[in-house]
């Protein structure tokens, strides 16, 4: 292999350039204009769709922001969560889940996953809930659940624990577009549901996230705290705090573009998960992660395989040898060095090993997020974990999926794993 074959990259498919032009042309290259009206009217047609019935663009309305995270904070802020208040939110994830809770000066509570879709357990979902009313004497003002790698969470359970305690619910589907639960689009069951655009997602904007909202009513409410907060009066005036959160013209009509490949982006995802199944389906050791049952359809934005505690892999005793210079998956930004060659918590010796040989031979991978639990930033957050995602955290690598990922490009990543297995 001459190329490196990377984890997650966008592909743009040709009419991005047609609508950013016309942003040009028309000179809207601000935070609204009709690319950011146009990629709304888009993706709610697209979120309000079910399998074999299409129920139009009358129920969830969408309001595009400057990223994922801000959607996050936003719908938290529409929830009334606020200072000293608590948030229950799922630990397996990325921090952007989290970090919007402490923005508010609210308190993140984590909560671990179960073992099917790696998402937040509903079992232990109810303990927090009844164990923080005991412990406050109030109860909690959201739930975060997340739908990790693009595999739907067990909505239903959540969502019922969630009416009996009447919390509202933030389905983070930022790594989700497009996959369903029993043929509804994730980030449609909640009150709120938050997607992402950024560069390694299923569609990208650049930069950029979107929030899904109840009703024309919400929605306002939130481009009225994404345009910071202004008053209508004939100069600025404000009684509330804003944000500026808003989309580009510019990045909408990205987005517009994208979204006309949305569906052969997912396509493609589900094709490389088959072309990895089939490739591993004899492979002691190597399970990959899939749909528990035909309820869920993950988009597989991320394709994603366990490996045993007691696979025996190339180079293993040489495993946190050296420290990683950079982060590991890249990094839109500046990383601290590393201060020591280990954390208290880390991938397994025979995962770290597997990703170093992957790397070896121009494959990018990366470990499972490490558990928000588990994060030196939250060391004194509650939590109400099972060990489940610390030992998923230890034994998983995510393997390239993107829309540049060839079959013959994924069945090069699944022979390079093999070959690198002893015994």
């Amino acid at each position: 292999m001459n190329k490196r074959i990377y984890l997650c990259l966008a592909h743009m498919g040709g009419r991005e350039l047609d609508f950013v032009k016309e942003a040009f042309d028309s000179n809207w290259v601000v935070p609204l204009g009709p690319n950011v009206n146009g990629f709304e009217a888009d993706l709610e047609a697209f979120v309000n769709t079910e399998e074999g019935a299409d129920s139009g663009i009358g129920g969830k309305k969408v309001v595009a922001l400057s990223a994922g995270t801000a959607a996050v904070h936003l719908a938290l802020l529409a929830c009334g969560v606020g200072a000293g208040d608590e948030v229950i939110v799922q630990s397996f994830t990325f921090c952007a889940s989290a970090n919007p809770i402490t923005y508010l000066g609210a308190i993140p509570v984590f909560v671990d996953s179960e073992a099917d879709t790696w998402n937040m357990s509903p079992a232990l979902l109810e303990e927090a809930i009844t164990d923080r009313i005991a412990k406050t004497g109030k109860k909690p003002k959201a739930i975060i659940p997340v739908y990790l790698y693009g595999m739907p969470a067990k909505i239903e359970e959540i969502l019922s624990i969630a009416e009996k305690y009447d919390i509202p619910v933030i389905e983070d589907a930022a790594e989700g577009l497009g996959s369903r639960y029993k043929g509804k689009v994730c980030g449609t069951f909640g009150k709120y549901g938050v997607l992402s655009f950024n560069g390694n997602k299923m569609i990208t904007t650049s930069g950029g996230g979107a929030l899904i909202c109840p009703d024309n009513e919400s929605k306002d409410k939130i481009m009225f705290y994404a345009t910071q907060a202004r008053e209508s009066y004939p100069y600025y005036q404000h009684e509330e705090i804003g944000y500026n959160y808003r989309m580009s013209n510019i990045c909408a009509g990205i987005g517009r573009g994208q979204m006309l490949v949305l569906d052969d982006h997912i396509a493609h995802h589900k094709e490389i998960r088959s072309v990895y199944r089939r490739m591993f389906e004899n492979t002691k050791g190597v399970t990959l992660h899939e749909n528990p049952s035909a309820d869920f359809d993950s988009n597989f934005w991320l394709c994603t395989v366990l490996l045993d505690e007691d696979l025996r892999v190339k180079g293993q005793g040489n495993a946190y040898q050296s420290a990683t210079q950079g982060a590991v998956g890249g990094a839109a930004g500046v990383t601290h060095a590393a201060k020591s060659l280990h954390t208290e918590s880390e991938p397994n010796a025979n995962v770290e090993a597997m990703r170093l040989a992957l790397d070896k031979a121009g494959v990018e991978s990366r470990p499972l997020w490490k558990p928000m639990h588990l994060q030196p930033v939250y060391k004194n957050a509650p939590r109400y974990t099972d060990g489940t995602s610390e030992s998923l955290f230890k034994r998983g690598l995510c393997l390239p999926a993107g829309p540049y990922v060839s079959e013959a490009d994924a069945e090069f990543i699944a022979n390079v794993i093999k070959e690198n297995i002893l015994g």
